[in-house]
């Protein structure tokens, strides 16, 4: 199915049964195009990739999967918002499209997913681009503890758009206006007069905040067995992937070099747009499919 995104540009929609649940993925550029597949973040969506897939779309395919529980994807009952979980999901993604080689981009979470997946499939992945995400950078950094206070106080729902607002607001002040309302337009919806939200919030905290001990992976040596060209994009005022560690990747492993994006957090490529694009764009410049 077809249709057209936020920026007018085209846009094709699919769906992937993997585990018992229905996912949901978009997709621009060239059907026939060398491919991007795009992991989107904790509380993210599909959508959030629509910036920077805009500049590719000439020549690359890109492909962006609303993770488990996110976007248009079904909420899992059982509550399995692992790395395993959503790596089996990426798994069942690519042999579907029957994708034989390309390039994986993952921001925070996905980019956990995409590490691990990146290691465990080295002949599929042709080059690996991380947003602001590391070892140990989900349980002991600022940026972690800030975000599980962000979960514990999430709201249920809202009385109108203007509550809404002012929430992604307080959470994201640096957000540009359109990153905003793309955050309004695909992390919400309008039920029954209120406000409430697309994604497993309830869920994705609980497995988040109460982590099972044996579903936690060590990412360290998924890091280490990297053999692909690895792009570590890293928000030069981030909370959550500090520079110790950022630099301790590309000594571990030397497939890694690490770029700083000025004017950027966490969330890199909300923030700076501009220079995430033009640090991707020479990357994939290097990659040979």
């Amino acid at each position: 199915m077809s249709n057209i995104g936020s920026s007018g540009s085209a846009v094709r929609e699919g769906t992937v049964q993997s585990n018992g649940l229905t996912l949901r993925f978009i997709e621009w550029g060239p059907e026939r195009g060398p491919a991007i597949v795009m992991l989107h973040g904790l509380r993210s969506y599909a959508y959030t990739w629509e910036p920077v897939a805009q500049p590719l779309m000439a020549t690359w395919r890109l492909i962006a999967l609303d993770q488990r529980g996110r976007g248009k994807s079904d909420w899992d009952p059982e509550r399995n918002y692992y790395t395993d979980d959503y790596v089996d999901d990426l798994d069942t993604l690519v042999n579907a499209l029957e994708l034989e080689r390309f390039v994986l981009l993952g921001h925070s979470m996905g980019g956990a997913n995409a590490i691990v997946y990146a290691a465990r499939h080295p002949s599929r992945v042709a080059g690996l681009v991380i947003e602001d995400m590391g070892p140990g950078a989900s349980a002991s950094s600022n940026g972690s503890s800030r975000i599980r206070r962000e979960l514990e106080s999430t709201p249920v729902s809202f009385a109108n758009w203007q509550e809404a607002a002012a929430f992604w607001r307080r959470l994201r002040p640096g957000i540009t206006a359109a990153g905003l309302q793309s955050r309004l337009d695909h992390s919400l919806q309008e039920r029954d007069g209120v406000i409430v939200w697309r994604y497993d919030a309830e869920g994705i905290a609980s497995a988040r905040l109460h982590a099972k001990p044996h579903k936690t992976i060590d990412l360290w040596p998924h890091v280490e067995a990297l053999s692909m060209p690895t792009l570590l994009v890293r928000g030069a005022e981030s909370d959550f992937l500090s520079e110790e560690t950022a630099t301790e990747m590309t000594r571990r492993n030397n497939q890694i070099a690490v770029e700083n994006i000025v004017k950027a957090s966490h969330y890199v490529h909300d923030d700076n747009i501009r220079d995430f694009n033009d640090t991707i764009n020479k990357f994939l410049k290097i990659i040979e499919l």
